[in-house]
């Protein structure tokens, strides 16, 4: 039973992901995330460009963070969401439980991205207020001071011929902007992330664990069988019949 599993997973692993949306899977799979759950799920195939083009057992807010994340991901990272591609059909729940995963993804996005790359600009008390933000109104408070600072701060760098501290300053003002917006778009708090990513090492695997987190609420994709969902990746790239 273990090597069965293996190998499926083996199959899914082996697929690979790609910014941007595919009109067909290519021989080495050649999708972005949404894409391939389709596929894993036995749904007929479409290219993804955004949340809306997903079926609708896909979660919005879900499908919407992890599109993001797949086209703003370097490629050495990409894969990290393949471990998500039997989670996504299926996972569409109450409004409710969707705004729920829009706030989440907002908020421990300015929490935990956000809050660090504020330390990263030498705005430590900015840090700390995104830490400590565990409300809407509180990391949106937070998110807002590190937009104003962080352009302030930008240019008053540019004036000082101060580069290093002005692309810094630079990249906080734009994740924060974009965090601001996170708030009722989770394709923003993708943005978060691939602001952050250049100055903060281990953000794409924060941004995987959030993900993961939002996952934990409401609805809960059903079980695909893995051996199952390998061998429907493996016919879409042709590698065996359908």
């Amino acid at each position: 039973m273990a090597d069965r599993l293996a190998d499926g997973f083996g199959h899914i692993l082996n697929w690979r992901l790609l910014a941007g949306s595919h009109q067909f899977p290519g021989p080495d799979g050649g999708t972005c995330i949404n894409e391939a759950a389709l596929v894993a799920a036995g749904l007929p195939y479409r290219a993804i460009r955004s949340s809306a083009d997903c079926p609708p057992c896909f979660s919005h807010p879900l499908a919407a963070y992890a599109l993001g994340l797949n086209d703003a991901m370097p490629d050495a990272e990409r894969n990290r969401l393949m471990a998500f591609v039997l989670r996504l059909s299926g996972s569409a729940d109450r409004p409710e439980i969707e705004a729920a995963r829009t706030r989440h993804l907002a908020v421990a996005g300015i929490s935990r991205i956000l809050g660090p790359l504020c330390g990263i600009a030498g705005l430590s008390d900015l840090a700390a207020l995104c830490a400590a933000a565990d409300t809407v109104e509180e990391a949106l408070a937070a998110a807002r001071a590190a937009s104003w600072r962080g352009g302030v701060r930008a240019e008053e760098a540019g004036h000082r011929r101060l580069w290093l501290a002005g692309a810094r300053a630079a990249a906080l003002a734009r994740t924060a902007t974009a965090a601001i917006r996170a708030i009722d778009d989770p394709r923003c708090a993708a943005e978060i992330a691939e602001g952050a990513a250049p100055f903060l090492p281990g953000t794409w695997q924060t941004a995987c664990a959030i993900l993961e987190e939002a996952l934990a609420i409401g609805r809960q994709a059903p079980n695909i069988d893995l051996m199952l969902a390998g061998r429907r990746l493996d016919a879409a790239r042709g590698l065996q019949p359908a």
